[in-house]
């Protein structure tokens, strides 16, 4: 058992029991017989929570999936399963259900979820299911898709509660019983006359208070609250640091249109999260190992053909250097991965350390101090690594016998790996700022592209020293 699983037992057991239901699912799917097929299929469908199948399902081929979803028990759990699935096996699904089977399901389905759920369903289709569900249904869900992607406007709910100041408790209490499709959990928020936002009642106020009481003697002061446009980096920051169950958003008039519920940001988080990873490594985010060949290609082939020209200026740049081969040059070359690989990695601690503070918010004024810091931490840890790398390549060298100086040999290539570390170092500490300042994720200076720019200077840097160095002690 590995360290993470010894740290994380539960999200150990759910990636088991993903394995567990993707080995029972595609077992199921290769019966020789389709009757052996179904009666299993319906036998996994109802032993296990929709969600669980969900999981499971995305690592599946999405032509299995309609099987697995009619065969769920109940309308609820197919609402969770096509919820909590990913895009690729909703757009599968989507192609092989009817408008009455998905008018059923989006009547029930929560708005907020249904709003990013229909963003797999091509327009066409998406016009066909809003002219057939509940007329105020699909205005709500309109309402919310106007709003741009990965906007406060965009993941919060428009079904809440929310009542004027002089009602009492009781006089609320009816009203949420009537409507039991709205969670009342996510907080209860009162206005005044005017309809703008007052403050909100903890669930747990209305059960521990009598029910005549009114209901702005046990309101709260509203403390944070955002606008549909705020990004979803803006609300995570809020909810997190304040630990907010329930954020609302409101318009300029302090009008309540929404409320964020606390799922909803870890939800956000996760997307925040896969988003960020794909750009580092220069694909997306929704991509799975069974999605067809032209479309990854396509993903990633960007970001690989900018390296594949910054790898050739590699080439034209040892090739330029090498009209220098001989004596202490000849042997430079053989030290060119070490170099990269060091400058590399230590650009990239940079880069990391800097990108976590600019996503916390701990840089704040201290922007200076910060990169002074990592400058000086890049060119002391270049340092100490090129002072054992000149050692160890002294006794190398003088054990090998391989038609060197070894003294010379030492200093040329410590003194090429102390450089190249420095320029990895300015390369991890200003490319975040950069992109920043461009509108651009700064996580991206963690990928290919500054990867590949960083080979190309660290090299650079590299060579130079050695030609200057190689012209003074030879």
């Amino acid at each position: 058992m590995d360290k993470n699983t010894l740290e994380n037992p539960l999200l150990a057991a759910t990636s088991k029991l993903d394995e567990i239901l993707q080995e029972k699912l595609e077992l199921a799917f290769h019966k020789p017989t389709s009757k052996v097929c179904l009666h299993d299929i319906a036998k996994i469908a109802c032993e296990h929570s929709a969600i669980d199948l969900a999981y499971a399902a995305s690592r599946l081929p999405p032509y299995v999936c309609p099987v697995l979803y009619e065969n769920l028990p109940n309308r609820e759990a197919k609402i969770n399963f096509i919820i909590n699935t990913d895009s690729t096996t909703r757009t599968a699904l989507f192609r092989n259900l009817n408008e009455h089977e998905l008018k059923k399901l989006f009547n029930k389905m929560p708005t907020d979820e249904a709003v990013w759920v229909l963003e797999d369903m091509s327009d066409r289709r998406f016009s066909k299911v809003m002219d057939l569900i509940d007329v105020k249904k699909a205005k709500s869900i309109r309402e919310l898709k106007q709003h741009r992607r990965n906007s406060a406007g965009r993941i919060m709910t428009n079904e809440f509660f929310a009542f004027l100041m002089d009602l009492t408790i009781g006089e609320a209490s009816v009203f949420i019983r009537d409507n039991p499709r709205i969670d009342f959990t996510r907080g209860i928020f009162l206005l005044n006359e005017s309809k703008e936002l007052q403050g909100y009642i903890p669930a747990r106020n209305m059960l521990i208070n009598p029910s005549s009481t009114p209901l702005r003697q046990v309101m709260r002061p509203v403390l944070h609250k955002v606008t549909p446009d705020a990004t979803r980096e803006e609300v995570i920051d809020l909810v997190e640091r304040y630990k907010i169950s329930s954020l609302p958003v409101v318009d300029k008039d302090n009008f309540l249109v929404g409320v964020i519920a606390y799922e909803d940001v870890v939800e956000a988080m996760e997307d925040l999260a896969d988003d960020t990873l794909a750009r580092m490594s220069g694909t997306e985010s929704h991509a799975l190992s069974h999605e067809p060949l032209l479309r990854r290609f396509c993903a990633r082939s960007p970001w690989l053909t900018f390296t594949l020209f910054a790898g050739l200026a590699n080439v034209g740049l040892m090739s330029y250097f090498q009209k220098y081969e001989g004596g202490l040059l000849t042997f430079v070359l053989f030290f060119v991965p070490l170099i990269n690989g060091m400058s590399g990695n230590i650009g990239l601690q940079c880069s990391t350390v800097l990108v976590r503070g600019m996503a916390i918010g701990s840089l704040g004024a201290n922007r200076k101090e910060a990169i002074k810091k990592e400058l000086l931490s890049g060119l002391f840890i270049g340092g100490v690594f090129g002072v054992i790398c000149s050692v160890a390549i002294y006794f190398l060298d003088s054990a090998v016998k391989i038609g060197a100086s070894p003294l010379s040999m030492a200093i040329i290539v410590g003194s090429g790996l102390i450089g190249g570390c420095f320029g990895g170092t300015l390369l991890g500490v200003f490319s975040p700022f950069l992109f920043s300042k461009m509108g651009v994720d700064p996580a991206i200076s963690s990928g290919p592209i500054v990867t590949a720019f960083n080979d190309f200077l660290s090299m650079s840097i590299y060579f130079l020293i050695a030609w200057g160095l190689s012209n003074i002690l030879i």
